[in-house]
């Protein structure tokens, strides 16, 4: 494998899974909603999947060699994959930027940061790999 490897095939299939259940919670709730209650109904959808998750998962942040509590990453699907949920009036660099430094912290190669406030969810996706 070289310097860009592949995702693995697992890793891509949680994808798919995630963002099916990600259609469906916006096809019923449509936008409009506190990042709470999609983050709720994402769950509820991924339990419903049998897609493993763990929500509000605590993370360590690494600075100047000391492991600092307190952060939390929204979903962690799989144990691979970090998505960040969103419910602004657009998604913006600094969203993307934030998932980078999830990435970065937990050393996990995949997120997505998904925007549940807009018409159609395509609009409100974004992927990141490491």
């Amino acid at each position: 494998m070289g310097k860009y490897a592949s995702i693995p095939q697992e890793t891509e299939q949680l994808g798919k899974a995630l963002l099916d259940a990600a259609y469906e919670v916006h096809t019923v709730l449509g936008p409009g909603f506190l990042e709470r209650l999609y983050e709720e109904a994402l769950c509820y959808e991924l339990t419903f999947r049998n897609v493993p998750f763990e929500r509000q998962k605590p993370i360590l942040v690494a600075y100047k060699g000391v492991q600092i509590e307190g952060q939390r990453l929204d979903v962690l699907v799989g144990g691979t994959l970090v998505v960040e949920i969103k419910a602004v009036d657009a998604l913006h660099p600094i969203h993307q930027a934030q998932l980078m430094s999830y990435l970065k912290t937990t050393g996990l190669r995949q997120g997505f940061v998904i925007n549940f406030n807009v018409p159609h969810l395509r609009e409100g996706i974004c992927r990141a790999v490491l």
